[in-house]
């Protein structure tokens, strides 16, 4: 992996090889370019000096940063041997999505206390709200509901509010958001949408009495549709790389 500033080396390289017949003139030859991993200060690292953490280092690291948060929380239910476990989940994911969360071709800051934060669009406030939403399925089936894990068999009725809409129409672009990712090599922008998609999951949640709804056929949609909310968030991590913990 190479940064945009070694653009013009590899169109050489590649003109080269069709020039030569290496390479059939037909044959597509991409070059992609990412910027810079910059430190705190926004000057790059620079590997040939020595100056880059070693990646089990970094992996740890941020790992620990993950760990503190949770165990720095009010709303802790783990052990710390459960928040280990956890954390090594957590941690991957805010790696991968810090990272992947922005434009190949762009500079970033690289910020281990960003990556791991719960909050902002971040891989552990991805996750949070996969947890959120399992959590909120598992309490349904405590109190003797059915969940559907292909959310078919639930009505899902037309939105009673803005954000209950929101969130629907969000949804519908998941096939859209692959197609342009996969077409455009920009996983960013799949990130992009599994932040917009978690936001408005939960604006939805803090507007909806969801367990509490008194309209049974009501309630079934709102599960359906979380239910498929969930499916749609685990679908785009797994396509980024990293997967949720069954809680955080």
């Amino acid at each position: 992996m190479v940064d945009k500033r070694q653009d013009m080396h590899f169109v050489q390289v590649f003109r080269v090889a069709k020039k030569a017949g290496i390479v059939e003139q037909d044959v597509p030859m991409i070059f992609l370019g990412f910027g810079t991993m910059n430190g705190k200060d926004g000057k790059p690292f620079k590997t040939r000096e020595g100056g880059v953490m070693r990646l089990e280092r970094l992996i740890s690291d941020i790992d620990e940063a993950v760990y503190q948060r949770i165990m720095e929380s009010e709303r802790r239910s783990m052990t710390e041997e459960e928040a280990r476990a956890a954390s090594t989940i957590i941690g991957l994911a805010a790696l991968k999505y810090g990272d992947l969360s922005n434009q190949a071709s762009k500079d970033y800051i690289f910020d281990v206390e960003r990556f791991s934060s719960f909050e902002g669009n971040t891989g552990p406030y991805i996750l949070y709200t996969i947890v959120r939403i399992k959590s909120i399925l598992n309490k349904y089936r405590e109190d003797g509901g059915q969940v559907d894990e292909t959310a078919e068999t639930k009505v899902i009725l037309p939105p009673a509010g803005e954000t209950e809409k929101a969130l629907m129409l969000l949804l519908t672009r998941y096939s859209e958001v692959l197609e342009n990712s996969f077409a455009e090599t920009a996983p960013h922008k799949i990130c992009q949408y599994v932040f917009e998609l978690a936001n408005a999951f939960n604006s939805f949640y803090h507007e909806t009495k969801i367990l509490s709804e008194g309209d049974e056929a009501r309630k079934d949609s709102y599960i359906g549709l979380i239910t498929l909310a969930r499916r749609v968030l685990e679908a785009c991590i797994d396509v980024l790389g990293f997967e949720a913990p069954d809680r955080m």
